[in-house]
């Protein structure tokens, strides 16, 4: 079996988000997988994916903290700056994550560990609604 579909994710402010549940429940498909792989991908280049955390807020804060000062905003070497000051460095804290997740599915559910969820990544201070292409394959 195979299924994909388009999700639109409310727009939301700069930094670590779960989203594992949207996912979840716009896939009731998941449910008829035994075994199987859900592949998550985001149609934009300022924002990310990965898996992390999903018990204690903090966490996210620290993420978003340490990004930051991995990849600073507004540097004189900064060709790429007619989006604003966020914009360039989204791009980078975007690649340096990724777009893309690949989940395991058992017996109708994410193979996340207990501790997991999935994150958007949101880099830009106003990016809008993200767009996520989710594609199931299993039996």
């Amino acid at each position: 079996m195979w299924t994909q579909k388009t999700i639109q994710l409310k727009a939301r402010a700069r930094g670590f988000h779960l989203i594992t549940r949207e996912i979840e429940q716009a896939l009731p498909e998941l449910a008829d997988v035994s075994v199987g792989l859900l592949h998550v991908f985001i149609q934009h280049t300022s924002a990310s994916l990965t898996i992390n955390e999903n018990a204690d807020p903090t966490v996210r804060v620290d993420f978003e903290e340490v990004f930051s000062r991995l990849v600073p905003e507004n540097q004189p070497y900064y060709k790429h700056n007619d989006e604003g000051p966020d914009d360039l460095p989204a791009h980078i804290k975007s690649s340096l994550l990724g777009p893309s997740l690949t989940i395991p599915v058992t017996n109708g559910r994410l193979a996340l560990g207990t501790w997991q969820g999935i994150y958007l990544c949101e880099h830009r201070d106003y990016g809008g609604s993200r767009r996520l292409v989710l594609t199931l394959q299993g039996g």
